[in-house]
């Protein structure tokens, strides 16, 4: 759904930008209360992992394929706040170094891509989670339920925004029915790749979800050879694996996973254009699309310029473009945690000053 330059007129792509740097700035604030030294790093990683799977299209339907917009995997996985600035850090380094996405709708990416489908995920996700019982399955099924819903949510955003600023002149109704249309399909995929990962990583650190703190494992108890639970009384929460090791085992698995797809997989992704493209083809919202800013950058298209093998171009493009953001993410996320330490220590050492001072 990477909307690209002259889908948008000037004036609407300013102000998306100007709520999109907003809610950057307002997540980088809230993002302090998220992170701490352990998931810092992870949140790097989600940014990684969100942008090797977007080069994953997946067909829904004739002549369309669809990719995962990020923004529900990230809210579960690092929060909410740390969830806008991995889908931001993203999109950033796909419109500068791989053409994806326009520069001047970047605040309409960033916005629709990110806020959106974030707010809207973290949102059913939690409302759930206050009905469901607090099991391991209920943190899957809404994770599924929220990313399912973000994706139509996002679409509908877009076509806000296009009935606002867009450049052509295409019946509104037209637009938002093909856009949620197509999106609600696209959305079981999100859905799907949502749920298996957050299940993945609850299943062996649960600690580490940010939308699972706070969820208990009964004890299990073994009677006649057989696991059964034990008893109310006797269960206890799961202690959080400690040490730096399990950590960077979770976070070695997750670059390796996000390199192999990248570089690997995506050669057998869906050719067919996205959800947003066949709509816009369709509609003829594409009719004063712009060349892209970096149309001309050694990485555009995802393929590494002057490399003939259209293989290995893609593996290569994909491995850098893992490589770069899980290296700006980190950096962004370790800034911000340290930030986080030095407002804490700052609040901790206040009395104690003023007391010496009187």
């Amino acid at each position: 759904m990477h909307v690209p330059d002259g889908f948008i007129n000037a004036p609407v792509s300013v102000a998306a930008g100007v709520v999109a740097a907003a809610a950057v700035a307002v997540s980088l604030r809230g993002a302090r209360r998220e992170l701490d030294e352990r998931t810092a790093p992870l949140a790097g990683l989600v940014a990684a992992f969100i942008f090797a799977v977007q080069m994953l299209n997946f067909p829904v339907a004739a002549g369309t394929s669809g990719h995962l917009l990020g923004g529900a995997l990230a809210a579960i996985l690092v929060g909410p706040y740390t969830g806008v600035l991995c889908v931001s850090v993203v999109l950033l380094m796909q419109g500068i170094l791989f053409a994806d996405g326009g520069l001047t709708a970047l605040g309409v990416n960033i916005t629709v891509m990110g806020v959106v489908t974030v707010v809207v995920a973290h949102a059913i996700f939690r409302g759930l989670l206050r009905i469901l019982p607090s099991t391991r399955r209920s943190v899957t099924v809404a994770a599924f339920t929220g990313a399912l819903l973000s994706v139509p949510a996002a679409a509908a955003a877009f076509t806000a925004v296009y009935a606002i600023g867009g450049t052509t002149d295409v019946p509104i109704g037209k637009v938002i029915t093909a856009m949620v249309g197509v999106h609600v399909l696209i959305g079981i995929g999100e859905a799907a790749i949502t749920a298996a990962t957050v299940g993945a990583v609850i299943a062996v650190r649960p600690d580490l979800v940010h939308g699972a703190r706070g969820l208990t494992t009964r004890l299990k108890l073994r009677v006649d050879g057989a696991l059964v639970d034990a008893p109310a009384a006797a269960a206890a929460p799961a202690p959080a694996p400690a040490g730096a090791g399990s950590t960077r085992k979770v976070w070695v698995t997750g670059l390796v996973t996000a390199l192999v797809l990248a570089g690997f997989v995506s050669f057998y992704a869906s050719a067919s254009p996205d959800g947003l493209e066949k709509v816009a083809a369709d509609k003829g919202i594409d009719e004063k699309v712009e060349e892209h800013a970096a149309a001309n950058s050694p990485l555009a298209d995802y393929g590494v310029k002057d490399v003939d093998d259209a293989r290995l171009s893609g593996g290569l493009a994909g491995v850098i473009g893992v490589g770069v953001t899980v290296v700006a993410g980190t950096g962004i996320f370790w800034a911000v945690r340290r930030r986080r330490t030095e407002d804490l220590t700052a609040t901790s050492t206040a009395p104690s000053t003023s007391a010496s001072a009187g």
